[in-house]
């Protein structure tokens, strides 16, 4: 089960002009406005992060394929790969259309020719033509997946579209469940992965954030009924990117990578929870954290099997 929901290989991205971007300032709460005097400081600040990040987890046991962004085609939040593409076990991968312009340019045909080099990919299915129709979904930003019960959990956004789930799930097999979710000021949460995590025996859920009881009843119902622990998180923990983690595959067992921001932010109990099935392995990614995301959001999972 561990193996199938927690990838042993990830994609990042490290960019050489970071910034926080303004197009996607909009609908993203967690983002922050960066000073123009400051924008040689933050770019440097973020390389090193992302570098620092995937020696850490290569040093865990986890395959890293490292992709450096020179800036050349204003790729602001490029250090983000998880949302224009995702892998499955099955050999397939899917690219999804994305809701700002700026980001649709992330999408890159040399790392797509590396998975198809470097593991078994027997499809490459393309939702992104559906930006013409304004209907987005922003990868596994949009939607949590649950490999093991085929489960695909997707809060609703300007970024997640009810329409297009329905048409990921019915190609890729999955259950679509759908929820509307509130931050503290009563908007929508941007991307689903920001306020839950499902590993392999345990979730972490902002179950505070979504504002319907029975809804709330029924995400938490389904996760239970796939063996796992609920460990709520509470609306500070979701502001400290608590939510935003990966389960990934070490050479000593399951990580869960996230920022050391929000392995602060836990709880003894959360802790010991987490600790039964996975060691923390917390990232500082500060800079980062400024354009609204953070770690998992830094992670492409490979859930191909490899060709040697």
């Amino acid at each position: 089960m561990t193996g199938v929901q927690a990838p042993a290989a990830v994609v990042m991205v490290r960019p050489h002009r970071f910034t926080p971007n303004p197009e996607t300032a909009a609908d993203n709460r967690f983002q922050s406005v960066a000073a123009a005097d400051m924008a040689q400081a933050i770019a440097a600040a973020a390389h090193a992060e992302v570098g620092a990040a995937a020696a850490r987890l290569e040093a865990a046991g986890v395959r890293v394929h490292l992709f450096d962004d020179d800036g050349s085609r204003d790729t602001p939040d490029s250090v983000f790969p998880n949302n224009w593409f995702s892998t499955h076990p099955d050999g397939q991968v899917a690219l999804y259309p994305m809701y700002s312009p700026s980001r649709r340019r992330e999408r890159r045909g040399d790392i797509i020719d590396m998975l198809k080099r470097e593991y078994r990919v027997r499809q490459v299915v393309d939702y992104s033509g559906l930006e013409q129709d304004q209907l987005y979904l922003e990868g596994t930003g949009a939607m949590v997946l649950d490999h093991v019960e085929r489960v695909a959990y997707m809060a609703c956004s300007n970024r997640a579209s009810r329409e297009v789930l329905a048409r990921f799930a019915a190609q890729f097999n999955y259950e679509p469940f759908a929820f509307d979710s509130a931050d503290a000021g009563g908007r929508p949460v941007y991307h689903t992965n920001v306020l839950m995590c499902v590993a392999s025996r345990f979730a972490l859920v902002g179950l505070e954030l979504i504002p319907s009881p029975e809804r709330r009843a029924q995400l938490r119902a389904r996760l239970q009924r796939s063996g796992r622990e609920v460990i709520a998180l509470d609306h500070r923990q979701i502001g400290e990117f608590a939510g935003n983690a990966l389960e990934l595959g070490g050479s000593d067992g399951p990580l869960l990578a996230l920022s050391a921001r929000a392995e602060a932010s836990l709880g003894p109990a959360q802790r010991a929870a987490i600790a039964r099935s996975a060691r923390l392995l917390p990232l500082a990614v500060p800079t980062i954290e400024m354009a609204g995301g953070s770690v998992r959001c830094m992670l492409a999972g490979i859930h191909l099997a490899p060709r040697r």
